[in-house]
């Protein structure tokens, strides 16, 4: 006897929700049930892959490996079925994309709307992660790929879907408010940023930015969001650093604070799609890609009108 395909999903569903209770309830059945079926992979094993503890589930290190690639033969079985799906040629089936969570808001929900009427038959899951934790997912397969920056994923494949900018974004009175158009990095000289906490990409750019302009990042304040950041520079607490998709889409609707483009090419990364190498799913992703980086095109036309607002 084997471990069975389904046992493999209720480990993996442990593992990845901590409680046997909470795993039962995702996966839509009763917990004794659950536990049978894992007690039973365990017996065909000939190891104990879970402790249950009062805190939880707890992985032994045979689990963690066991985990490690039960994720790997999930995801080659999604794949297959996926692929399956497609031999009429169009895309369908069900598709796990990660994201940066300073894109995915801003992006996706134009890009979804889009990516339904012209495949209807498509299904997307969508998981907001740091970009640590995105590259993780995508290696052990939890995620078919992700919106991200391409050079913090290696041995990954990537299509470019967008040049970013980044903005300042400063409560109305500070004085970088009494210019106009992109702003010269000499504006945020001896000046307090603030940028969001360890494990975002943005944090570093922002961290090397400050560096150049010789400006210092907060270290009192680390945003778990953008928006947390920049009602923190609407109070004054320092200049927010924020991308343009946000920019456009959320920080320039708000008449309370000044918006402006950062003239520098430190200020600027590159926003790709990217997926693992030899992916069964490349060709239909790059499909996915095009679309992405139309919309991403015609949302970001949108800042062109961005000058700075009071």
């Amino acid at each position: 006897m084997r471990p069975t395909l389904r046992q493999l999903q209720y480990i993996v569903a442990v593992a990845e929700s901590g409680r046997f209770r909470d795993a039962a309830t995702q996966l839509g059945v009763s917990q004794p049930s659950l536990s049978e079926q894992i007690s039973d992979a365990e017996a065909q094993l000939g190891v104990t892959l879970i402790e249950r503890a009062r805190t939880g589930a707890v992985l032994t290190p045979a689990g963690v490996e066991i985990v490690r690639r039960a994720r790997i033969i999930l995801t080659h079985v999604e794949d297959l079925k996926t692929v399956a799906r497609q031999s009429a040629g169009d895309l369908a089936g069900r598709y796990r994309l990660g994201t940066l969570p300073t894109i995915g808001p801003y992006l996706l929900p134009s890009a979804v709307r889009e990516l339904h009427q012209l495949y209807p038959d498509l299904r997307m899951g969508v998981r907001e992660e740091r970009t640590i934790d995105l590259d993780e997912k995508l290696n052990d397969g939890r995620l078919d790929m992700i919106i991200s920056t391409a050079e913090d994923h290696l041995n990954s494949e990537s299509m470019q879907l967008f040049d970013e900018q980044l903005y300042v974004c400063t409560a109305s009175d500070d004085p970088i408010g009494q210019g106009d158009g992109p702003l010269k990095i000499s504006a945020l000289k001896g000046r307090e940023v603030l940028s969001l906490g360890y494990g975002h990409r943005l944090s570093t750019v922002v961290q090397k930015l400050a560096e150049a302009a010789g400006a210092h990042v907060s270290t009192e304040y680390e945003g778990t969001s953008l928006d947390a950041i920049r009602q923190m520079a609407g109070m004054g607490a320092g200049i927010a650093i924020v991308p343009s998709l946000y920019a456009v889409m959320e920080a320039n609707k708000d008449p309370h604070q000044i918006v402006r483009p950062i003239d520098h090419p430190l200020a600027r990364r590159q926003i790709s799609l990217v997926w693992r190498a030899a992916s069964p799913l490349e060709h239909n992703i790059q499909k996915l890609g095009l679309v992405f980086r139309d919309v991403a095109a015609d949302l970001l036309a949108q800042g062109k009108a961005v000058k700075g607002k009071t």
